[in-house]
């Protein structure tokens, strides 16, 4: 054999490790985007979809399906009666927490069609959300189960609490609530 073909087949290795380990480093780089991104959501995603490369392809499937979606921000007058409605439905928990809690999931929903996001399936609208709002989006689910167990009068009232305190989490983020904004909803 001759020493030239020993170098084309060295540059031939060269180059397909160049392309494993180029291809790798991809991989890793996506991973790390997506974690980043979804935060505790992608390792819901990996928990729900059995493996790593099943839930990024779903992550990312989902931040396709809302960047085709119109989400923009509520208007400045939207906010304030959303907050407004907001301490309505927080003033009322104490009389019927139950209601109050249905009240709070029903605003969520009205928030989140004004902003443009679908609301037709639960899953589908915590899957949706879970784009632009990763860090409320489990809590959104755990609020949302209560407030069904609530309808089954199975909820308890510090569960329905809790509700409250996660239904206000996302509320105040889809309203983009800032330093200022944020007392107002609160209060």
């Amino acid at each position: 054999m001759s020493p030239l073909f020993w170098v084309l087949v060295a540059v031939v290795v060269a180059l397909v490790a160049a392309g494993v380990a180029a291809w790798m480093y991809r991989e890793k780089r996506r991973t790390e985007a997506l974690a980043d991104r979804f935060g505790p959501e992608y390792g819901r995603a990996i928990g729900e979809y059995g493996d790593r490369s099943r839930a990024e392809a779903e992550l990312e499937a989902r931040v396709q399906r809302v960047e085709a979606f119109d989400i923009r921000p509520l208007s400045s007058e939207q906010q304030s009666r959303f907050a407004r409605e907001w301490r309505s439905v927080q003033a009322r928990f104490v009389d019927d927490p139950g209601g109050a809690v249905a009240d709070a999931d029903a605003l969520v929903q009205q928030a989140m069609a004004e902003r443009g996001y679908p609301i037709e399936d639960f899953e589908r609208r915590a899957a949706d959300l879970s784009v632009d709002h990763p860090h409320v989006v489990d809590n959104y689910r755990v609020a949302h189960d209560i407030a069904r167990r609530s309808r089954e009068g199975e909820a308890s009232t510090e569960q329905l609490r809790k509700a409250m305190v996660y239904y206000r989490s996302l509320f105040e983020e889809l309203l983009e609530a800032h330093a200022g904004q944020t007392a107002e909803v609160t209060r």
